[in-house]
């Protein structure tokens, strides 16, 4: 007897998702128990100076857990303590307060897209010019690998620093912090694909005749399609790192890194983590938009998933 339609689309539409979703909801309920009770252990030192400064004894552990979820700067802040400061800093705010997370989150955000943008398009200009070129690849691969041995905590400064003694602050030097952190993998990525044609597929190209251009318009760039939107998910993330390091030494120009610093000054960790929590949630997101743009291209491409 063969199952009905019905029944096949309820085992295979309802099923497998839910095989896909329950593991993924049981290591997030394993992640927020523990954060709960490292939260205990944490801020429970505290806890007991404030408890032995208020003459109370004897505290029962239930209400001694809730006392160690409620303070006003904990070590660790429970997980309703970070939603509920994302909630009051984002939706209960106005869009256009300097308070506001969706306010600093948008500066971030633009930075890490126009130094993306730049990063994207100096790396892939850069592979092209070393897979075309050996004395490019020769002189060229050995600086670009060197360059990220720097530190960024020391390249930040003097770069913030020096673009605004010539009068250039704000988006650019954050940007171009950006820039600097993101063309790398781009680089490295087109460099593979673009050389990932064999060498029977080059000779087919030149038995057609077609030229240089030809060839790697239709050969080359192709196939270096895989590489490079892998690269770009490494790239958009470590982009907006480079942002959120660039706001750190520019405390006036706003963003999710000026949070940050003002939090740590302050001791306010539940801003902190707030603040983070957006920037981990705008480099999910960012990376999933470069996900669904690979999907489409592919897609356009003729690529079977």
């Amino acid at each position: 007897m063969h199952p009905s339609p019905f029944s096949r689309g309820r085992l295979g539409g309802g099923v497998q998702p839910m095989t896909r979703i329950i593991p993924v909801l049981t290591v997030l309920a394993a992640i927020i128990l523990f954060w709960y009770a490292m939260a205990i252990h944490m801020n429970a030192p505290w806890q007991n100076t404030l408890n032995a400064r208020a003459g109370l004894e004897n505290v029962p552990f239930s209400d001694f857990a809730q006392q160690t979820w409620s303070q006003d700067k904990p070590v660790l802040p429970a997980p309703h303590q970070v939603v509920s400061e994302i909630w009051n800093a984002t939706v209960a705010l106005d869009i256009n307060s300097k308070r506001s997370l969706a306010y600093h989150g948008w500066i971030t955000l633009s930075a890490t897209l126009l130094g993306f943008a730049l990063g994207t398009a100096l790396g892939v200009l850069l592979a092209v010019a070393i897979i075309h070129n050996d004395a490019s690849d020769r002189s060229l691969m050995p600086w670009i690998i060197a360059s990220q041995t720097i530190p960024i905590l020391a390249v930040a400064p003097m770069v913030v620093v020096g673009l605004g003694a010539v009068g250039l602050t704000g988006l650019v030097p954050k940007s171009l912090i950006s820039m600097y952190l993101s063309f790398f993998p781009v680089v490295v990525g087109m460099v593979k694909g673009l050389r990932s044609p064999e060498s029977i597929q080059l000779d087919l190209m030149r038995t057609y005749d077609a030229n240089g251009w030809q060839t790697f318009w239709k050969l080359r760039w192709p196939a270096a399609m895989p590489f490079l939107f892998a690269s770009m998910k490494v790239g958009i993330a470590i982009s907006l790192i480079g942002a959120v390091v660039a706001e750190l030494s520019n405390a006036s120009g706003g963003g999710l890194g000026v949070r940050l610093l003002t939090g740590s000054y302050n001791g306010q960790t539940i801003q902190i983590w707030a603040a983070l929590f957006i920037a981990a949630g705008l480099a999910a997101v960012l990376v999933a938009i470069v996900g669904s743009a690979e999907r489409y291209v592919n897609a356009r491409m003729g690529v079977r998933a």
